[in-house]
């Protein structure tokens, strides 16, 4: 009969995400996992297989919970200025308790350029968000708050990489007024 896990598969993988978002893949060893998870070796290759498993866990289960609040404001009633105007600000104003910067942003500049997988998984991700950004640029044009002139795929682009530059400036340091006022550049450049 097979011993019941002893533990919360679920934040084993929140721990393990929270430790490769700190650190990075290649960086955060076998022992930072354990560490972090409060997993020893054998339990943690027991349930994961492989330290690349729990990564790719780890990384899906950033995408699922950092994407669900943006796509929560995408998605709402608020005029897309607005909507676009709360993605950039909140982050700016990423909660202290988290990493700095982001998983996926860190990701791609780690494995997507030299891992097919990795590129394959961070690609759809990004053409999600960029397609919900797309979507809120085009209904502000239709409404009249975004200059119906510009091509709306290529301001959703602008969008992403403002959001991704935050995000590593967030990472070098950059405290909540610089990213606000690179935030606030961006909402007048539309």
């Amino acid at each position: 009969m097979a011993r019941p896990k002893e533990f919360d598969e679920h934040r084993a993988v929140d721990a393990a995400m929270r430790a490769f978002w700190s650190a990075g893949y290649e960086a955060t060893s076998t022992q930072d996992l354990c560490a972090a998870t409060g997993l020893g070796r054998s339990s943690l290759y027991n349930t994961f297989t492989s330290k690349r498993d729990l990564f790719d866990r780890a990384l899906r289960h950033y995408m699922t919970t950092k994407n669900a609040p943006l796509f929560d404001i995408l998605d709402s009633d608020a005029p897309a200025r607005q909507r676009i105007a709360d993605i950039l600000h909140r982050t700016a104003h990423a909660p202290e308790t988290e990493p700095a910067g982001c998983l996926v942003v860190n990701s791609i500049v780690e494995l997507a350029p030299h891992d097919a997988a990795a590129r394959e998984l961070l690609a759809t991700d990004g053409e999600r968000r960029l397609d919900a950004l797309t979507a809120a640029v085009e209904s502000g044009q239709r409404a009249g708050e975004i200059a119906a002139d510009r091509d709306a795929r290529a301001i959703a682009h602008f969008l992403t990489a403002t959001i991704s530059g935050m995000r590593v400036a967030a990472r070098g340091g950059a405290d909540h007024a610089t990213l606000t006022a690179i935030a606030d550049t961006a909402l007048a450049c539309l």
